[in-house]
């Protein structure tokens, strides 16, 4: 087992009836319109292969972007794959700066690229020095996300720009925008400025669209270009394809969302405040708890009562670190009381 291999995957493997606040999902579940329009399919639909026309403008649309600039993917991983599969051939080395989501290092190592790993700074800061000092003519791309996971902490325009600016020329930096919908500040509209930066994006979180796995790059067109001739055609079904424009297609269920998770992330400042856990202010739909030496029990005692969060101790920086997805305030509500329980018991 590869040191990324070791977080790479949230398991999913959670009993049916418990609450779910490991894996970032919605909540509350996908828009009722996804489920009509999948129940709308015709036997003639699944038999044909998939016309990505429409759901590519809808997905530009809500972009902002023109509808050439994004890419379907199978989930925002296959994007991943694809952008470590065109940028490591001729410059092998991807820099990834921790703690981040371990499949950057399952792409990069299974097309024969080179991990290199940089530390955090303090609370999960960007240690521009360390990743300046990582970053050589051999490097293929820069995976980084923001807002971070785990750390739910956006880049700011300065670090994204620097981080762009320092890469050699045929690099590419792949900006990793999973939890954008829930805050911070997107750098769609930077893209004719910054030809070497590349936008993931995917409709599993804010949209609920995690089991049917959708997702896109959004970059310049002859980015695109590159990175289609990596990814099988149809990849992403029929049915990912409508519910994804169904999803699109309802901002309201959306915003909505954005704002139960808005509040449930200030409940929980607000508990963690109480009990004394520091924490770190978080732009997505999760916050990362230091809990330290309470750690085990608040797990232990989480999922004896059927709620399982995530133990993010074995990621840099995070000793001691919780991840408890914020989704419904009704759901958020359930974990406050019993961590209550659980911290008052221990003290």
């Amino acid at each position: 087992m590869s040191a990324g291999d070791q977080y790479a995957y949230d398991r999913a493997d959670a009993p049916a009836n418990a609450l779910r606040l490991h894996l970032n999902e919605h909540t509350g579940g996908c828009s009722p319109a996804v489920t009509a329009a999948l129940a709308a399919m015709t036997r003639e639909t699944v038999a044909q292969y998939p016309d990505y026309a429409r759901v590519t403008q809808a997905v530009a649309d809500d972009a902002g972007v023109p509808a050439a600039r994004v890419l379907l993917t199978n989930g925002l991983d296959e994007g991943i794959v694809a952008v470590a599969m065109a940028q490591l051939r001729a410059q092998p080395e991807a820099v990834i700066p921790e703690p981040a989501f371990g499949m950057y290092a399952n792409a990069t190592e299974a097309v024969g690229g080179t991990v290199v790993r940089v530390m955090p700074g303090p609370d999960l800061s960007l240690d521009r020095e360390a990743i300046a000092a990582a970053i050589t003519p051999r490097t293929g791309v820069l995976f980084i996300a923001t807002p971070g996971n785990p750390s739910g902490v956006s880049l700011t325009h300065d670090e994204i720009t620097w981080l762009a600016s320092a890469l050699p020329p045929g690099a590419l930096l792949l900006l990793d925008e999973a939890y954008i919908a829930f805050g911070g500040t997107s750098f769609l509209p930077h893209l004719d400025e910054w030809p070497n930066v590349a936008i993931g994006r995917t409709f599993a979180k804010a949209y609920g669209l995690a089991g049917v796995r959708a997702g896109a790059i959004i970059a310049r067109e002859d980015v695109i270009a590159r990175l289609r001739r990596m990814i099988p055609p149809y990849s992403l079904n029929a049915f990912a394809a409508t519910a994804l424009e169904a999803a699109i297609g309802d901002p309201a269920y959306v915003d909505a969302y954005r704002a139960e998770v808005a509040a449930s992330r200030q409940l929980f400042y607000d508990a963690c405040d109480r009990w004394g856990l520091s924490y770190l202010r978080s732009d997505a739909n999760f916050v990362l708890v230091r809990a330290g030496e309470k750690r085990e029990a608040i797990l232990a005692g989480l999922e004896a009562r059927g709620i399982y969060v995530r133990d993010r101790h074995g990621q840099p920086g995070c000793d001691g670190c919780i991840r408890i997805t914020t989704g419904l305030v009704a759901h958020t509500r359930a974990c406050i009381d019993v961590m209550e329980e659980i911290l008052c018991a221990k003290a």
